[in-house]
């Protein structure tokens, strides 16, 4: 399935551990990550850095993860 705007069904919801690898690094500093499209911040990631995270906060557009130790 693939993410298709603030109004469709999320593919991640909060407390899910997911592996992703970080395609970018944002403005601020934060990894840029995506499942099926959907946009996942992660506080500290590298580009190119393949990492296994915990999401924390779903929001209509992005969600946001911290990475799992």
């Amino acid at each position: 399935m693939r993410y298709e705007g603030a109004g469709g069904p999320k593919p991640v919801k909060v407390g899910d551990e997911v592996s992703v690898t970080i395609e970018a690094v944002a403005a601020k500093g934060d990894g840029i990550a995506k499942i099926d499209g959907f946009v996942i911040f992660v506080k500290g990631a590298q580009q190119g850095q393949t990492i296994k995270i915990k999401v924390t906060e779903v929001r209509n557009r992005f969600a946001i993860g911290e990475l799992v130790a």
